[in-house]
């Protein structure tokens, strides 16, 4: 779980700033928009068929 304590003198916005990057680093919203739907196994096996062959293609 990401947390953030605030600091003393410390205005909302930049917390909500360090926030924002902490979330984005840990990669949580990438995770819930992934299981936001239901993926059967034959959509994850092409999903994943992509990638790699988008990861392999970047390596020429």
């Amino acid at each position: 779980m990401t947390q953030v304590i605030l600091g003393e003198d410390e205005r909302i916005e930049s917390a909500l700033r360090r926030f924002k990057r902490q979330v984005s680093k840990s990669g949580i919203l990438s995770d819930v928009k992934r299981h936001q739907y239901f993926e059967t196994p034959a959509e994850k096996r092409k999903r994943k068929a992509v990638t790699a062959r988008r990861s392999r293609g970047s390596r020429r």
